[in-house]
């Protein structure tokens, strides 16, 4: 069966104009997004919608020459979580100041009138808003004006999820191959680590405390199950202190647990939350972060009690990384990272600093800068 773009060649070639390039036309397609939905979608996609702006993280992977060429709205979550990567979009692409926003959909407060009037040719919606966007059905609402929309997850489980979001959003940006080759150079930097793990299988595994936005609220302490962050450290020759205690990706550690279980190393993550608590205690890492700031702040974290007294403190094992890892495809530059900090021998010739940085040569639109991890090791 002659697809319309297939049909147009065709009479392209009957009325002598074989040598003239035609614009590239859209051919339905069918997807099986993260939550099992087959979805068909025209593609290569030209107008699409973010249900969050920090999904700019895989777009910008897959049109990293021109990234925001087919955003027609995104949501405004990007400049106030990862402010320092916003502000280094809007310098070299300053039309992104007046691409149309839109509110969360857990908060309500996403515009479905404001998103059908820009007649994208998809929304890509995050695992995690499936239950608000279920209870406004929103997906019956787009699909009624004939927008599709699919889900991907970096964020949830991203060990499982990552490579066929990538794959998915691939195929809908016409860029398989791009799409593959990061999911390859994904895959071998983390085999650097877990290649090298496996040849020494009796190395003692330190007990880790991961702390999700250290110092975002005055509540102690989040934490990740077996999943995310919590996996990182697994991956990384590790032993995530939550792991028994959250059944699932998110959940919360108490202090006094915290006390009792003593971790050999703490890792707090954290990023500029000024947008969300103005002058929080939140160890502000980003993209060319104040280092200075940051350790000043990791610091304090560590006077709570929870802390204080932990093997980890008291070693000069404490680290923050950007919390940012947890929900990009970019986690095999912190299991690096997380690796050389728990095994700095074994790994002191990896270099994190240069996978990040072959990682935005490689991919990214932008030029690296340094500021995502810090430690209080002395002279770190």
């Amino acid at each position: 069966m002659l697809t319309r773009r297939h049909l147009l060649s065709a009479l392209a070639v009957t009325a002598g104009l074989a040598t003239t390039a035609l614009p590239a036309l859209a051919d339905k397609v069918t997807v099986t997004d993260i939550v099992g939905r087959k979805v068909e979608v025209d593609a290569p996609v030209k107008r699409i919608i973010l249900g969050e702006g920090r999904q700019m993280y895989f777009v910008g992977a897959l049109d990293r020459d021109e990234p925001f060429k087919r955003v027609v709205g995104w949501r405004d979550d990007l400049g106030k979580a990862d402010p320092e990567t916003f502000r280094a979009y809007a310098k070299r692409y300053p039309e992104i100041a007046k691409l149309p926003t839109f509110g969360g959909m857990k908060e309500g407060a996403f515009d479905v009138e404001q998103a059908i009037s820009l007649k994208p040719d998809v929304l890509f919606l995050n695992i995690e808003a499936k239950i608000a966007s279920d209870e406004a059905r929103l997906v019956e609402k787009l699909a009624s004006a004939g927008i599709p929309a699919v889900y991907v997850d970096f964020r949830e489980k991203p060990f499982e999820h990552t490579e066929p979001s990538m794959r998915l959003i691939g195929k809908l940006f016409g860029k398989e191959q791009v799409a593959e080759d990061f999911i390859t150079f994904r895959a071998e930097q983390i085999k650097v680590v877990t290649d090298r793990l496996a040849k020494a299988p009796d190395l003692k595994r330190p007990l880790v405390m991961i702390e999700r936005a250290g110092g975002y609220s005055d509540d102690c302490c989040m934490s990740f199950g077996n999943e995310n962050f919590g996996k990182m450290v697994e991956f990384a020759g590790g032993r995530n202190l939550a792991a028994p205690l959250i059944p699932g990706t998110f959940g919360t550690v108490n202090a006094e647990q915290i006390v009792a279980s003593n971790p050999d190393v703490v890792i707090v993550t954290g990023s500029n939350w000024d947008g969300y608590v103005p002058g929080g205690n939140w160890v502000g890492l980003g993209y060319g972060a104040d280092m200075t700031e940051a350790r000043r702040k990791l610091t304090n974290l560590m006077k709570r009690p929870a802390f204080t007294q932990t093997a980890a403190v008291k070693n000069g094992r404490v680290h923050g990384i950007w919390h940012q890892f947890y929900n990009s495809p970019y986690q095999f530059v912190a299991i690096q990272e997380i690796a050389k900090w728990l095994h700095p021998e074994l790994f002191k010739d990896v270099d994190p600093g240069a996978t990040i940085k072959l990682l935005h040569e490689r991919f990214l639109p932008l030029p690296y800068e340094p500021g995502l991890w810090v430690s209080l090791e002395a002279g770190k």
